[in-house]
């Protein structure tokens, strides 16, 4: 298996050359010992004596075919109806079973009947097994206070105002925390600003991306929220350039208490307050879980994106489901393994000289602290990969895969930046799974024109079609990621959700004298239960990866 790690980008063709080999050295079609031409004499007369006892035979049965005169012309037309029919039947026999192989059949799904797709794979490829054996159902929508608890806007303690730094999901979270941190303060919270980040180079408003009216309305039970900064307020613009209305230095995931003690006073005195910066502020285990709750009912209910944008994920989502002509399940993949990605991971990657030197350089350039004069980076990168703490390669995800059973033909929807390394790297990923499609491949550039004047608007269709896929796998962590396994539990987590163990596949990658077989058992046994149910929460759990409490109750 040594070779799966460190030569990943050959997979195909090693793959496609040694079978056949093994097949020249040991076919049993073809013969040690090529018979001369005094061979050939005796099979020449081993045939016509055969041929002589067979030929009589078909005489007998049809008469046609004899040249005897005496036979009647009546048997004749009788033995050709006879043929005829027989040809016919056949013919009609083998149409039918090519059909029935092909084409879809009625099955019932909660009580409906469906066209369901004739799938030879085993059925928990694509469904969690074990998703009948637990009883937990989604109650984020449950309050515990009424709208009696709610005071009206100008008898809050003030304003708070945020600006969401980041790409889409960084975003999502920070609106959630926001909602949050103003429910604990009792403040009115006004409508978060998308700020353009340094990377994503976006202008994206809330409203170009999320349904404003639904947010609003949704959380009018939960506090209140406004559009834009009071009109009494004058100094706009200085609102995050004062230091007089800005609380900075909050630290990450504080705690509730921190805003009580710290924010709170702050935001009376002065009644409109910006908060910054405002990435991972609020803690998970150190706060009321009717807060907590309070988040999972903003980012699994208020939060909508736009219609136009839920369209057109559905529209990419029908597409995925009949490309094949009939309807069929399909895979989406997270695939991290953009260039940022691989340099802040600070992990080593199979390249030539030439790419490892120009990592190196961009590495230097973009986090100089961290790469001070390189040398210590080689010990580093084994062990982030021992630790499974580096992103899978392309080729390694196709290998997984292929171990868990997933066939040639599965259908796989990919999500993702620019890849590191191109069409090189993507190669052994396209050759084991060649119906391996993007976004801009199933939809046409001008149906996706009005998408890109935002690049969130792109990202969300990702999102959505990650969302309702039948499979979603992901090969790194990152926000986007935990977004969606975490609400694909919330949902009913009967979706797959794949999130591959890192670590013990790097020893195995790493193992040259694990054979093919061992790698299937280890991949099957260790994904056994990673299949995305929701898991006991623990200190300093991530909420959005498993929303499981407070926001999930038992049935």
């Amino acid at each position: 298996m040594v070779e799966l790690r460190y030569s990943s980008s050959s997979l195909g063709s090693r793959a496609s050359s040694s079978p056949m080999k093994r097949d020249e050295d040991a076919s049993p079609l073809i013969h040690d010992h090529i018979p001369q031409d005094n061979d050939d004499d005796h099979l020449r007369h081993s045939f016509r004596d055969r041929d002589r006892s067979f030929w009589p035979q078909i005489h007998s049965f049809f008469p046609f075919f004899n040249d005897d005169p005496r036979v009647s012309q009546h048997g004749s037309r009788i033995s050709l109806l006879l043929l005829l029919f027989v040809a016919i039947a056949g013919l009609i026999s083998i149409f039918s079973i090519l059909h029935r192989l092909n084409s879809p059949y009625l099955c019932k799904k909660d009580g409906i009947v469906l066209h369901c797709p004739r799938v030879k794979e085993n059925p928990s490829l694509w469904e969690n097994p074990f998703s009948a054996t637990t009883s937990w159902k989604p109650c984020a929508e449950r309050r515990d206070g009424g709208i009696s608890d709610l005071p009206p806007e100008n008898e809050t303690s003030g304003y708070i105002f945020i600006h969401a730094e980041g790409g889409l999901n960084q975003q999502r979270i920070a609106i959630c925390n926001a909602v949050a941190v103003a429910k604990i303060m009792n403040a009115t919270l006004i409508l978060p600003v998308l700020k353009q980040d340094q990377i994503w180079k976006d202008q994206t408003k809330f409203e170009d991306i999320f349904d404003v009216d639904h947010f609003i309305d949704y959380l009018k039970d939960d506090l209140p929220i406004v559009r834009d900064i009071p009109e009494w307020f004058t100094d706009k613009s200085e609102l995050f350039t004062s230091i007089r209305r800005t609380v900075k230095n909050i630290p990450k995931y504080a705690p509730a208490q921190f805003y009580i003690d710290n924010v709170l006073p702050r935001i009376k005195e002065k009644k409109i307050m910006a908060l910054k910066p405002f990435v991972d502020r609020l803690g998970y285990d150190n706060v009321p879980p009717d807060i907590n709750r309070l988040r999972c009912r903003v980012n699994y209910h208020a939060l909508k994106f736009l219609p136009e944008i839920e369209q057109m994920a559905d529209l990419l989502v029908s597409r995925m489901r009949n490309r094949t002509g009939s309807p069929n399940p399909y895979m989406a993949l997270h695939l991290r393994f953009e260039k940022g990605m691989v340099g802040l991971s600070f992990c080593d990657f199979v390249g030539t000289r030439e790419e490892k030197a120009k990592m190196a350089e961009y590495r230097k350039k973009e986090w100089p602290r961290r790469y001070k004069n390189g040398s210590h980076l080689w010990q580093l990168a084994l062990q982030k990969r021992k630790e499974g703490r580096c992103p899978l390669e392309p080729g390694e995800v196709a290998v997984i895969l292929r171990a868990m059973g997933y066939p040639k033909e599965t259908q796989i929807y990919v999500a993702s930046g620019q890849v590191y390394g191109g069409q090189n790297r993507m190669a052994p990923l396209r050759n084991m799974f060649p119906n391996l499609v993007t976004k801009e491949e199933l939809a046409s550039k001008e149906e996706l024109a009005v998408f890109r004047k935002h690049v969130t608007s792109l990202a969300a269709l990702d999102f959505l079609v990650c969302l309702k896929s039948d499979v979603f796998v992901m090969t790194h962590g990152g926000n986007f990621a935990k977004l969606i396994i975490g609400a694909r539990r919330y949902m009913g987590h009967r979706q797959k959700s794949i999130k591959p163990d890192k670590g013990l596949m790097s020893k195995s990658f790493g193992d040259p004298y694990m054979g093919w077989a061992n790698f299937v058992e280890d991949v099957v046994v260790t994904h056994q239960t990673r299949t995305g149910l929701p898991e006991e929460t623990f200190p300093n759990y991530d909420l959005w990866e498993n929303p499981l409490t407070p926001c999930m109750c038992k049935a």
